[in-house]
């Protein structure tokens, strides 16, 4: 089909839908004032036109609050505003649920293929057992994180459930009992959420969506694969950060580390519980009943007691004998439903989501240093030590570690924590918590210090069974990683320990913090490189390089198409698995639904597929890396320069939402790390810096700097090349395409108001001026006549989207104004932004 059918759909399936439903919701009436649903629409009529022709927040509000709305105190003004955010926060949500019912009919019409179609249209045989191949080597790793962007609650998100099946049954009466209950329960979070919280927060989607979505999708491959021996459940693997990763949030303890990998494990036995209970009562065969009542009984006492752990072997052997008697004396009956549970054990095996460790490097050399102080056999201050002699006792020195010596809270639960996981991984399996990702790589010792420790905290002797993960995110680690890992594989003891896990290494790229060092473009490109040379430096030492992606949601934190990201990997990128994170809204957005999910992770697998086959399609010129390069230095010069600006930090401390974030009920850690009073642009989290700028409506890290790189060259007389890279680079045309969203999702006119302004007008009109040669340049050698022209359904979302949100934003620029004005009240205009942050959030489903 194409796009205009696609169109067609969208129209009829997602904008009528919700202007049906939107006139319901619109007349539901709130506490007091029973007229607000009928003035939102005028709202944001009023403030678009206002906008377009000058006007101010502050000027818009005041004039509608008082001509409009007629209200006349101070104290409705407040609670009007208040009511408004309300409501809009709860039309995105019936908005998401319409988009999320349309998906599976919106989809039949993509041009995007599904694996059985990619299968099909292989012309050779050759190709075909190539494909077979591939996809019995290969395999996916959807890694969920728990970021400050996704906030509802359980009850909330089986509302939205709810939504989405009464849309999709076009039940209206249904749908108004349900909106009056949305409209009735809160969507904001009391207190902010523990880490457990989170942890329970996102194994909600596991145990709903993801346990029977995965085991569908592994039937699909296999429907999809003629050879009927196809055995690879390891295609599909699902990671949790939620409880493990710590670092920068303080409240995340050995303790939070524990439960969470019990709830994992808890809650999937639920899952398994459920289906062997179903399976029971069709399995009615006396030679088979007692080993499915064994079963049942011991999936029932392991679900709800964290110290009743299930082995996998307690689980798959019953399963695997009562297959055998079905073949053999019962005609194979029911054996389809069975070989789908089995197939999930296999896939879930007993912890469903590998939990993996992250911490800062900076934890493990303080921890390492007070180690070594107190250690006999250690003559000499850990700081005189030479390199080699360092690497000896990391490598070689055995020490029994008792975390009660170290008064430190930090260093004693960071030892607490890595001596428990041999203990998660008797009860959840090894592939439970397997995996210890360090950040702020940046030398040998930050795997060395997390290999020691591991050592001494609990393999002293035999193989260590956790891959240890160097995080570079930094320009300065991506530039070093190199070095880095060609030296650890020198080292003999290291070199065993990748042996020993099967001659593989992964490797973390992150793009949100190199977006935040680099800018959109350099930090794009030097991870590509990077992927690139060190897949060189793994093969040197016949090692296979997994590259773990820290992508976000965002274009500027590596987001965007992610399909069309993996597609345009090059030959010289290692492709053996694809691993990323999901966080915030896109686990909503993106893997919130069954059929939202087995299509993302079918479209990831037939990218590795593609480039496992045809990579050379997306070799990358000399001349053309030469282009991409020079566009990638320019475009890191003029992002540096801005970000140098001395008026860049106070800008967005003065300016944004971005010290709200912190003091949101929304995620559980702090905006940034460290306790320093002062703003430093390296403690910021990547999380609300990018999500300040999204509130902002101006999107910089995700295309500044882009225009001026591209102005450049034009005027250098390299447009004809220019628009031939577009053209023929499919990376880079993923690069311009992401940065089109993010230049599609800005509305400088809500701040124009800022370009008056004394302190802050001229840096205001620095990112105005780069947004609109952004546009211009973009266009320029796309040949498009508007952004994002090649995907007309995702531009008309994002419109209807940043209608919605307007009145919302409006709102929240009026508060930051009255805020600045000293006024007595300010501590409610402050609470406004705090509540403003969280719809605008959602609206974006991608921003931050």
């Amino acid at each position: 089909m194409n796009s205009i059918s696609k169109e067609k759909e969208f129209e009829r399936s997602v904008k009528n839908k919700f202007n049906v439903y939107n006139s319901l919701f619109l007349n539901l009436p709130f506490r007091s004032i029973s007229n607000i649903g009928m003035l939102i629409p005028l709202m944001q009529t009023i403030f678009k036109r206002e906008l377009d022709s000058g006007s101010d927040p502050l000027t818009i509000m005041d004039s509608f609050l008082t001509t409009h709305a007629d209200l006349k105190t101070e104290e409705q003004k407040i609670d009007f505003m208040f009511r408004v955010i309300q409501y809009i926060e709860r039309q995105i949500v019936l908005y998401d649920s319409i988009e999320d019912a349309a998906f599976p009919q919106i989809l039949k019409l993509e041009d995007s293929l599904t694996l059985k179609d990619y299968i099909n249209l292989s012309d050779t045989t050759k190709t075909q057992a190539g494909i077979y191949q591939t996809l019995s080597n290969f395999s996916i790793r959807i890694v969920f994180t728990a970021h400050p962007t996704q906030f509802y609650s359980p009850p909330v998100l089986d509302i939205i459930a709810k939504l989405r099946n009464l849309i999709t049954e076009n039940d209206i009466p249904g749908m108004d009992l349900t909106l009056q209950q949305l409209g009735l329960t809160s969507l904001v979070n009391v207190k902010k959420p523990t880490p457990l919280d989170e942890a329970k927060n996102i194994i909600y989607f596991l145990r709903s969506v993801y346990y029977d979505a995965a085991g569908e999708l592994y039937n699909e491959i296999k429907s999809s694969v003629p050879d009927r021996n196809f055995d690879n459940t390891n295609i599909i693997q699902l990671g949790f950060w939620p409880g493990g990763d710590r670092d920068g949030n303080p409240y995340v303890t050995s303790d939070t580390t524990a439960a969470a990998a019990d709830e994992l494990r808890m809650t999937l036995m639920k899952c398994y519980y459920r289906d062997v209970k179903d399976l029971s009562k069709k399995l009615t065969f006396r030679d088979i009943q007692g080993s499915i009542s064994g079963l049942a009984a011991k999936l029932s006492a392991s679900r709800f007691n964290p110290d009743e752990a299930v082995k996998y072997e307690e689980i798959i052997n019953p399963l695997n004998a009562v297959r055998e008697s079905l073949i053999k004396k019962y005609n194979s009956l029911y054996l389809e439903e069975l070989d789908s549970l089995i197939d999930k054990v296999r896939i879930f095996k007993t912890h469903f989501a590998s939990l993996d460790i992250r911490q800062n490097h900076s934890v493990h050399k303080k921890t390492i240093e007070e180690i070594l102080k107190k250690q006999k056999s250690v003559s000499q201050s850990p700081d005189k030590f030479s390199r080699k002699q360092l690497i000896s006792i990391l490598t070689h020195k055995r020490f029994r570690i008792n975390p009660d010596q170290y008064e430190d809270k930090l260093i004693n639960d960071t030892i607490k924590t890595i001596k428990q996981l041999k203990h998660i991984q008797e009860k959840s399996g090894e592939d439970g918590c397997c995996r210890y990702v360090i950040s702020n790589s940046e030398d040998i010792f930050s795997v060395l210090f997390v290999f020691a420790l591991l050592r001494w905290c609990g393999w002293s002797e035999g193989k260590i069974p956790f891959d240890i993960i160097p995080l570079f995110e930094s320009m300065e680690g991506m530039k070093n990683s190199e070095f880095i890992m060609k030296e650890l594989f020198e080292i003999p003891e290291y070199r065993q320990h990748i042996k020993n896990r099967g001659n593989r290494q992964t490797i973390m790229l992150g793009f949100s913090d190199g977006t935040k060092d680099g800018g959109y473009l350099q930090a794009n490109w030097s991870i590509f490189k990077t992927k690139e040379t060190l897949t060189s430096v793994c093969r040197e030492y016949s090692i296979e390089a997994i590259f773990f992606d820290g992508r976000g949601g965002p274009p500027a934190r590596g987001g965007g198409k992610t399909h069309r990201f993996y597609a345009a990997q090059g030959p010289k990128i290692a492709n053996h698995a694809i691993q990323l994170t999901i966080q915030g809204q896109t686990i909503t957005s993106k893997y919130g639904t069954k059929e939202h999910f087995i299509n993302n992770c079918e479209q990831l697998i037939t990218a590795g597929l593609h480039n496992s086959l045809f990579a050379g399609e997306n070799s990358i010129s000399d001349e053309s890396r030469e282009l991409i390069e020079t566009l990638a230095q320019i475009s890191y010069e003029k992002y540096n320069e801005l970000k140098n600006h001395k008026t860049f930090v106070p800008y967005l401390e003065n300016k944004s939402t971005l010290k709200y974030y912190g003091r949101t009920n929304i995620g559980s850690r702090p905006a940034k790390r460290g306790t320093k009073k002062r703003l430093d642009l390296s403690d910021l989290r990547a999380i609300p810096f990018v999500g300040s700028w999204s509130q902002l409506k101006q999107n910089v890290p995700g295309y500044f700097g882009v225009g001026t790189a591209i102005r450049i060259l034009v005027d250098k007389g390299k447009l004809n090349k220019l628009k031939k890279l577009f053209k023929e680079a499919v990376y880079f045309k993923a690069l311009i395409l992401n940065s089109m969203m993010s230049l599609s999702k800005c509305n400088f006119e809500l701040t124009d108001y800022i370009k008056k302004d004394r302190e802050y007008g001229e840096f205001w009109n620095i990112l105005y001026e780069e947004y609109k040669l952004s546009i211009e340049m973009t266009l320029l050698i796309s040949g498009y006549s508007t952004l994002m022209e090649e995907d007309p359904v995702t531009k008309e979302s994002i419109k209807i989207r940043e209608q919605i949100v307007l009145p919302l934003l409006v709102i929240q620029q009026y508060a930051l104004q009255k805020i600045e004005q000293n006024i007595s009240d300010a501590g409610t205009y402050e609470k406004i932004v705090q509540r403003s942050l969280y719809g605008n959030i959602n609206a974006s489903r991608n921003s931050a």
